[in-house]
C-alpha cells in the first residue's frame, strides 16, 4: 500500500505497514529497529532455485506386453528466481521482515515416461530504479530501471533422465537414470536509485524540502533546523506531458562523499536526475552563500565525476531577507565567472520560482534521454568451470583424484542406487581416457580413485 495523488508520491509509512501487517500484535525485533528508518533503500536478500527433480528408472508392465522395456519418465526442472521492477514501489521497505527467497522443486518423472512437473517459480518485486549485485564479489548483475522489466538471478536446476533415454540396441534393459542437479544460489544486494527527472542538493536547511512542498503536493517536513529532511522525497511537478517528478535529498556537509553527515546515504540517488537544483542560503547566516556552494559541489564531484556534466541551476534562495538581497550580486557575479547560471527566488513568498521552473524545463528538454542498461541475457551467479583436459592428481594418502567437468557432472547426477550405474560409469571413465591413464600410473585394484564427490575403490577397466 502506498500514498500517491496526482502530484505528490510518499515512501511508504512504516507504521502504517506495522499496523497493516501485525495489527494489535507485537512487532519482530527486526522491525522494531527499523521502525525509524521509513525509507529503506538497501537490503540483502539470500536467493535459491529449485532443485530439479530425478528421472525415473521403470519398466512397462503390462498385460500381453511381454518384455514391455524401459519407460521411465524425465525429472521436472526447478523453479527460477526472478527479480522484476514496478513503479508503483517507491522503497525496498517488503524486504525487512522476508530476506529469504526460495523456489519449488521439480517433480521427480514416473512410469509411461511421465515428464515430472516443473517446479514454480518465485517473483520478486523491486521498484524501478533497483539495481542488483552479487553482495560478496560486488558485481552488478543488472539495473532495472523500466516497468516489468526483469532478470533471472537464479536457474532453477535441470531435470534428470528416465532410463527410457538409456536404452539402446545393445542395451535394451537399462535401469540407468540420473538425478536433478541443484539449483543456483546466491546472496544479493539491493540498492535503489531514485529515478527523478530533477535533483535537490545543498546544504542543510538551505530550503530544499520547501522549495518541494511549494512546487508540489508533496508535504516534507519542513522545520527551521539542519536535518529535517531524513529520507528522499519525491514530489511531482506540473509541467510537460505528465509532469515531471523531484528528488528532495537530505542536506549535505563537507566531506559528505567520504560519510559525514547523512548525504553519504543517499548521495546515490542523484545519479539518476537528468537536471540538478542546487538551492543555496542565500543569507549568509552562518557561512558565505558561494563558498557554501562550492563545498557541497566539490562533494558531488567526488562522489562521481560523472555529476559535473549534468545540467544544472543554482537557486539561490531566501531573497526576502535584505542579507540575501545585499549578497546576491556578489554571488551572481561569481557563479557567472565560473560557468554556474543562477537564478534569485523566494520561497517564502513565492518569488521567481515561476522562472526556475520554466528554466528547468527547458534544461530538460535539452538533456539527453537516461540510458537504458541493456540486461545481461543470463545472471549467472556461480560460472560454470571451464571444460579442460581431464587432470589426474595423487593425493599425500595415496588416492587418486580425476578433474574432469563431464565426469564430474556425471558422477553428482547418476542414480547410482540402480544396478547398471556403476557399470556405465566405468564405461565413462574408459571412453574418456581415464582408465588407460590410471594404468599407466601404475593403479592396483583397490586403489581409491575420487571423481566429484564420487569416492570409489578401483577394480580395473570394464570388460
Amino acid at each position: 500500500m502506498t500514498h500517491e495523488n496526482v502530484q505528490g508520491i510518499y515512501p511508504k509509512s512504516p507504521l502504517l505497514a506495522q499496523q497493516l501487517r501485525f495489527g494489535n500484535r507485537k512487532l519482530p525485533v527486526a522491525a522494531q529497529k527499523d521502525q525509524n528508518n521509513s525509507f529503506f533503500d538497501e537490503a540483502e536478500i539470500y536467493v535459491r532455485a529449485g532443485a530439479g527433480g530425478d528421472g525415473s528408472s521403470h519398466f512397462r508392465r503390462e498385460k500381453y506386453v511381454p518384455r514391455g522395456g524401459p519407460d521411465g519418465g524425465d525429472g521436472g526442472r526447478g523453479g527460477d528466481i526472478i527479480v522484476q521492477a514496478h513503479k508503483n514501489l517507491h522503497a525496498l521497505t517488503a524486504f525487512r521482515y522476508r530476506r529469504k527467497f526460495v523456489a519449488s522443486d521439480g517433480g521427480a518423472g514416473s512410469r509411461q515416461q511421465r515428464h515430472g512437473r516443473n517446479g514454480e517459480s518465485v517473483t520478486i518485486a523491486v521498484p524501478c530504479g533497483t539495481v542488483l549485485l552479487e553482495r560478496q564479489s560486488g558485481q552488478v548483475i543488472a539495473d532495472l530501471v523500466d516497468e516489468e522489466q526483469s532478470v533471472i538471478v537464479a536457474h532453477g536446476g535441470k531435470g534428470g533422465i528416465g532410463n527410457v533415454h538409456f536404452k539402446s540396441s545393445r542395451f535394451q534393459a537399462p535401469t540407468l537414470s540420473t538425478r536433478g542437479s541443484a539449483g543456483e544460489e546466491s546472496h544479493l544486494r539491493l540498492e535503489l536509485e531514485l529515478i527523478a527527472d530533477v535533483g535537490l542538493v545543498g546544504a542543510p536547511n538551505a530550503g530544499k524540502s520547501s522549495l518541494l512542498a511549494r512546487l508540489s503536493a508533496a508535504r516534507p517536513k519542513v522545520a527551521p533546523y539542519p536535518f529535517t529532511t531524513l529520507e528522499p522525497i519525491l514530489g511531482v511537478v506540473s509541467g510537460g506531458d505528465s509532469g515531471i517528478v523531484v528528488a528532495d535529498l537530505p542536506g549535505l556537509i563537507e566531506g559528505a562523499s567520504q560519510g559525514a553527515g547523512l548525504g553519504i546515504k543517499f548521495l546515490r540517488h542523484v545519479r539518476r536526475a537528468r537536471v540538478l537544483v542546487h538551492v543555496v542560503d542565500g543569507s549568509g547566516i552562518e557561512t558565505d552563500p558561494y563558498e557554501a556552494f562550492r563545498s557541497i559541489d566539490s562533494e558531488l564531484e567526488t562522489f562521481d565525476t560523472t555529476l559535473t556534466d549534468r545540467p544544472r541551476i543554482v537557486a539561490f534562495n531566501k531573497m526576502d531577507l535584505n542579507e540575501a538581497r545585499q549578497a546576491w550580486p556578489d554571488f551572481e557575479a561569481q557563479a557567472l565567472a565560473e560557468g554556474y547560471e543562477a537564478a534569485p527566488i523566494s520561497v517564502a513568498t513565492g518569488d521567481g520560482l515561476d522562472k526556475l521552473v520554466g528554466r528547468v524545463m527547458a534544461l530538460l528538454a535539452e538533456a539527453p534521454k537516461p540510458d537504458r542498461p541493456e540486461l545481461r541475457k543470463t545472471a549467472v551467479l556461480r560460472p560454470s568451470p571451464v571444460d579442460q583436459d581431464a587432470q589426474l592428481l595423487r593425493r599425500s594418502d595415496g588416492a587418486y583424484v580425476v578433474r574432469d567437468k563431464r565426469l564430474e557432472d556425471l558422477a553428482e547426477k547418476l542414480n547410482f542406487d540402480t544396478p547398471d550405474a556403476a557399470a556405465y560409469f566405468q564405461r565413462q571413465l574408459d571412453r574418456r581416457g581415464i582408465t588407460e591413464r590410471l594404468e599407466r600410473v601404475g593403479t592396483m585394484p583397490g586403489d581409491t580413485v575420487i571423481v566429484g564427490n564420487l569416492e570409489f575403490e578401483w577394480d580395473g577397466p570394464a570388460l
